[in-house]
């Protein structure tokens, strides 16, 4: 019996005998449990999330590539610290436009000796309103340049503040770059716009892996998983899973366009070869 024959008995079993309203529940807890096996969900620290294991398997590479890295919403600086553990000669470089978090930065920046820029990265060189929770709760890790992130998704009051933003293709023309060897983007839903100001840098090939967060703040950037394909045409996708990556192939909606917490990574496709032994791919 070949495999599709197989699946498609699978299939017809489970409709046939799952597919009903008194299962709808069962189904849904499965679903759910199934979206942490896809590397969906699996916020609760970075070896859960697949940080860890990513960036020790990538250390070689960073120490050895003779490029920058570059961490765009860097927060309170934890990826940065990550990324030094393992790489301690590379130059690093830390966004974070907060203003109460940019001074957590800046005192983690002078343990672990990298940059920090107090500013957020866009598609453009301007100044934009950051919105985050009041109170004591300001400075966390969900401030975003989108109002609804705080008030509809978190149902919460939102504070805000006037921020500088710059460009990638900007900031690597001020501090003559020549090549980032990684990228994270964590910017609660304005990722895409991230790329779009590194497109001078993309097509030139300056950049060679990007990781960057999809979530539900893309809801509200209106942002899908289709856009940043498409931005990144010369690069493979993969997601994060706690022992490693796995490659998420050509686009398809059913099993990308997913607005929940997930660590995508896209590789340039010809540094491929130079990286796939470190990050078993």
């Amino acid at each position: 019996m070949t495999k599709v024959r197989i699946f498609s008995f699978v299939l017809w079993i489970f409709r046939s005998l799952l597919s009903r309203k008194a299962f709808f529940k069962l189904n849904k807890a499965i679903f759910l449990l199934s979206l942490r096996g896809l590397g969906i969900l699996n916020h609760e620290n970075d070896k859960i999330s697949g940080e860890r294991s990513f960036i020790e398997n990538l250390s070689i590479f960073l120490a050895t590539s003779h490029g920058v890295f570059v961490d765009v919403g860097a927060n309170i600086g934890n990826y940065s610290k990550l990324v030094r553990s393992v790489a301690t000669s590379i130059d690093i470089y830390a966004f974070e436009p907060h203003p109460k978090t940019f001074s957590k930065l800046k005192l983690q920046s002078k343990k672990s000796n990298y940059v920090t820029i107090n500013a957020a990265c866009g598609d453009a060189e301007t100044k934009l309103r950051l919105y985050d929770y009041g109170g004591e709760k300001s400075g966390s890790s969900h401030a975003s340049l989108y109002q609804d992130a705080i008030k509809k998704l978190r149902q919460e009051r939102p504070e805000s503040w006037e921020v500088n933003v710059t460009t990638i293709d900007a900031f690597i023309k001020k501090y003559k770059i020549n090549r980032i060897s990684l990228l994270k983007i964590d910017t609660e839903g304005n990722e895409l716009k991230v790329l779009y100001g590194a497109k001078e840098s993309i097509r030139e090939n300056i950049v060679d892996i990007i990781h960057l967060e999809f979530n539900e703040m893309n809801v509200f950037s209106r942002v899908f998983m289709k856009d940043i394909y498409d931005a990144l045409e010369n690069y493979s996708f993969y997601r994060m899973l706690p022992d490693g990556l796995v490659y998420l192939g050509e686009y398809h909606p059913l099993t990308l366009e997913i607005f929940a917490y997930q660590n995508i990574v896209a590789i340039r496709k010809e540094i491929i070869p130079q990286v796939q032994s470190y990050l078993h791919i």
